[in-house]
């Protein structure tokens, strides 16, 4: 997808384009501990999804392992976060892929929230499983 979609630019828009939505959402926005500057947040979740999506490997460069799970596990990731961190995400998702014209926009909209949509359940911890992180 990182080509179909024009490389690292259509990326950057896209969790600009989130975050920006994140920076004014207490329930997500308390989530990050550098908040509220989200410079780095931005940096890193960029990163994954050029390398996830085909582009360049800095992410893993950078960082090793991406470890979602394990690297989310001391945050509190309930039905209400899960929700809302899908909302900011769709809506950027929209507009990132309008840019792109149709039939292409409706592809990656559904490429893209075929992945979000189960890795943002994937990231619950709140299911009371021994896995679950404590309630914060």
């Amino acid at each position: 997808m990182y080509e179909r979609v024009g490389g690292t630019r259509f990326f950057e828009r896209l969790v600009d384009t989130f975050y920006d939505g994140v920076a004014n959402d207490e329930v997500l926005l308390r989530l990050y501990p550098e908040a509220p500057d989200l410079t780095g947040a931005r940096h890193r979740l960029t990163l994954f999804l050029i390398q996830y999506w085909g582009g360049p490997t800095t992410y893993s460069t950078e960082r090793g392992h991406p470890r979602l799970r394990m690297r989310h596990m001391r945050f509190h990731i309930g039905r209400e976060e899960r929700d809302r961190w899908l909302t900011h995400m769709g809506d950027a998702i929209d507009s990132a892929a309008a840019e792109l014209g149709e039939p292409l926009a409706a592809e990656v909209r559904a490429e893209l929230l075929g992945y979000f949509v189960p890795a943002a359940e994937q990231m619950r911890n709140d299911t009371g499983l021994p896995i679950s992180s404590p309630r914060r």
